[in-house]
């Protein structure tokens, strides 16, 4: 297999997708956010974080300075199963399972990191 076959094979390949959570262990507060590519996401956030760089929560990145990674976990907490449809767009199905985890922890206040404007924002 050539180089550009296997780059273009990686390109439509369908990576994890769900919901990921970051949760401060010491508080119980936690972040919610839907993704295309669980891992890479993880990842993104895992270095966002330690370098001060994660802005979507001020609170969170500042509790995460104050305690440490060993304080957090960042787990997926619900999977997104491919369907057989070669175009289908998973956005809205993302933004529904994010809603529906939204719904059931309300992450909000002393509960979590998002504000309640975050509600159904879509």
């Amino acid at each position: 297999m050539d180089r550009r076959k296997a780059k273009d094979d990686y390109k439509h390949t369908l990576q994890p997708m769900g919901v990921i959570q970051i949760k401060n262990l010491k508080n119980g507060r936690s972040f919610i956010t839907a993704s295309a590519n669980t891992k890479g996401t993880i990842n993104s956030l895992r270095f966002q974080l330690k370098t001060g760089a994660f802005c979507t929560s001020h609170e969170l990145c500042r509790d995460w300075q104050a305690l440490g990674e060993e304080s957090f976990t960042i787990d997926v907490i619900d999977e997104l199963a491919p369907v057989d449809e070669p175009d289908h767009d998973y956005d809205a199905d993302l933004r529904a399972l994010e809603d529906l985890w939204m719904e059931k922890l309300q992450p909000y206040g002393d509960r979590g990191y998002h504000s309640p404007k975050h509600r159904l924002s879509r």
